[in-house]
């Protein structure tokens, strides 16, 4: 098994909702591959902007992304994460490219605000969602065919998945690992974190 996850970097992103999932999905595989040396990564994690250059986070942390819009590998994961989404959701590209990076996905799952970039881009529609508690009457104002949950972790809608805030992007991050990798390595990389891996979310459909 070879995964290629894709988290989306813009300006003033919030810092863990975008690290979180990448140390997620990088320690999985590092601790994946003490145990068969032989297979090839189980996830490739690659950072997408907009364009090239690099992307100012919330409070001023600078993050490089590996590829843009139009330059980067087909994606099994895409992941969204939140901070200040108003500029991002005035941006056609921005939605047309979400879609279209997620037409060729198994998952596509957001962090904190990152849902109002999926509800924007049409991927959420009249599903079960969550998001940040400060911001789950907006979203339902926003989008009110949705069912916003509120007091999870995260909801599993099978192609669609959406976190809560911030850390719960970890939470998230290790439930995709159990999903895809099984829930042995998912145990194992919230052990190698040392994060208390909070398991209280929604599976709302069936794979």
């Amino acid at each position: 098994m070879n995964y290629n996850v894709g988290i989306f970097l813009f300006p003033e992103i919030e810092v863990l909702d975008f690290a979180g999932p990448y140390e997620v999905f990088t320690t999985a595989t590092r601790v994946a591959a003490r145990e068969n040396i032989v297979d090839p990564p189980v996830f490739n994690v690659y950072a997408i902007a907009e364009k090239p250059d690099p992307v100012r986070a919330r409070a001023g942390l600078k993050f490089v992304p590996d590829f843009h819009f139009n330059s980067h590998p087909s994606l099994d994961l895409l992941i969204i994460p939140g901070g200040v989404v108003t500029a991002e959701l005035e941006k056609p590209q921005v939605h047309d490219w979400i879609n279209r990076a997620a037409s060729c996905t198994q998952v596509t799952a957001s962090v904190c605000t990152g849902a109002f970039l999926l509800a924007k881009a049409g991927l959420l529609t009249t599903h079960k969602a969550t998001t940040h508690w400060e911001d789950q009457d907006d979203l339902k104002n926003a989008f009110p065919s949705l069912d916003v949950i509120s007091n999870v972790r995260w909801v599993d809608e099978g192609s669609v998945v959406t976190s809560a805030g911030i850390s719960a992007g970890i939470d998230m991050s290790l439930h995709l690992v159990s999903r895809i990798a099984g829930l042995s390595l998912a145990e194992r990389t919230a052990r190698q974190m040392e994060f208390d891996w909070t398991r209280d979310g929604v599976v709302a459909s069936s794979k």
